[in-house]
């Protein structure tokens, strides 16, 4: 599917943001281990998240739909071996957390994806897995993967990378595994799991940047899923760039670990404010106001990353319309996505009209240009390319069209829809 993108006078209006799918994995892989009855509320419909669904049902769970937004996850008979190898399509968050779960059942498995997700290094978490016992047979430690089941062993894991998969994976294998599993990252990752840990009763501490577990069930409890800060963020962009625009975004999930976007924008004079501060389901929630800013530029680098290395091609888009240089450093990870998102920015905007370079980590991005678009642009399969070109695309002087722009329903199904919403044309 190819769109076509025309330049917008401005965006107005009230919308509310679809489920985060961090938090919609965690609540379905998590409660397929509890042994009892959960119900989940306000979930993720991205592919990625179906995925996910899918492959707790293989391993025992019942699913049982309540409404359209609504279900319970009867994990009574959870988990037992799969008849068929586990279809991981194009979800690296399903791959990675899944295997910190199946390593240490009873049963072997397999674990298979698209060609897409086939690429993607898988070295990371096969390395501490295999330290902790597991037994494992690999292409090359990409997919597809078998697991053999075997009896795991607590480590203490120093990682390189602050990596939430990782983390993620290695503390799920933990749950499960003799003694205590500890796990230390350079920089704060994303910690939905410790929080989803803590809201189910798993014995976690945490300190600093090392959050250690032990052997522990975790309890069946309702989850209520907020909304995804990182779907938000192509919308508070677009109002910040499009002038005469003032939008509100509605039960916003703004985790600390998350909301690294919301820092930097203000940093770069976006008028951005947060209301209806609250706390659900163990994570912070608010709504979001924003409206058209002159941004200056800003350097991007070091700890604040993790926190916002999904939003790095969106906030290239605002640097492009940001006072000065904008520089953004130590993004080496964007060059492992579903593309390699620091090319695939650097070649596509440069298309549109922006001053833009490519390091090694990063991008260095000189505003302000008038982008002037009557170009086509390539998303690489990937969904965050497309949403990010799909928003600059908006203050283009000419139409820009957009190929593939399918992969959007991977996260976001109904991006389109909402943008209509709120655009005054």
């Amino acid at each position: 599917m190819d769109i076509t993108v025309n330049k917008t006078n401005s965006l107005q209006g009230e919308i509310t943001i679809p489920p985060d799918k961090s938090i919609t994995h965690r609540a379905f892989m998590f409660s397929s281990l509890t042994k009892g009855k959960a119900k989940i509320s306000n979930y993720s419909k991205g592919a990625d998240c179906l995925t996910t669904l899918k492959i707790i049902e293989q391993l025992g769970c019942h699913i049982e739909y309540l409404n359209e937004n609504e279900l319970i996850i009867n994990a009574k008979d959870a988990l037992k071996a799969p008849i068929t190898s586990l279809n991981c399509g194009n979800s690296g968050t399903t791959t990675r957390l899944i295997s910190g779960i199946l390593a240490g059942q009873p049963f072997n498995s397999s674990l298979f994806g698209d060609e897409s997700l086939s690429k993607r290094p898988m070295k990371r978490i096969i390395t501490p897995l295999e330290l902790m016992g597991g037994k494992f047979n690999h292409n090359d430690f990409k997919l597809p993967i078998e697991i053999y089941g075997t009896e795991l062993n607590g480590i203490d894991y120093k990682s390189e990378l602050a990596s939430a998969q990782v983390k993620s994976c290695i503390l799920l294998a933990g749950l499960n595994a003799n003694g205590i599993t500890s796990f230390s990252e350079p920089y704060k990752s994303r910690n939905h799991t410790e929080l989803m840990f803590e809201y189910m009763g798993a014995d976690i501490s945490i300190k600093g940047n090392k959050v250690s577990v032990k052997k522990s069930k975790l309890n069946p409890v309702d989850i209520n899923i907020c909304g995804d800060i990182s779907s938000a963020a192509f919308f508070i962009v677009a109002a910040l760039i499009v002038p005469d625009s003032d939008i509100t975004i509605k039960n916003v999930g703004i985790n600390e670990t998350r909301s690294g976007i919301i820092d930097i924008l203000k940093s770069m004079n976006a008028d951005i404010e947060l209301t209806n501060e609250r706390i659900i389901s163990n994570e912070k929630v608010a709504d979001i106001k924003v409206r058209y800013s002159s941004l200056k530029a800003a350097t991007i680098q070091g700890a604040i990353i993790p926190r916002l290395i999904d939003e790095i091609p969106i906030i290239a888009v605002a640097a492009t319309q940001a006072q000065g240089t904008t520089i953004i450093k130590d993004a080496q990870d964007l060059r492992n996505k579903e593309a390699d998102r620091i090319n695939a920015v650097k070649v596509e905007l440069s298309k549109l009209g922006a001053d833009i370079q490519e390091t090694n980590d990063g991008l260095i991005i000189n505003g302000k240009t008038q982008l002037t678009g009557d170009c086509d642009v390539n998303c690489y399969h990937d969904h965050r390319i497309a949403m990010s070109t799909f928003v600059a695309g908006l203050i283009c002087k000419k139409p820009i069209k957009i190929n593939e722009f399918q992969w959007v329903n991977i996260s976001f199904p109904e991006f389109l829809n909402l943008f209509h919403r709120i655009n005054n044309h």
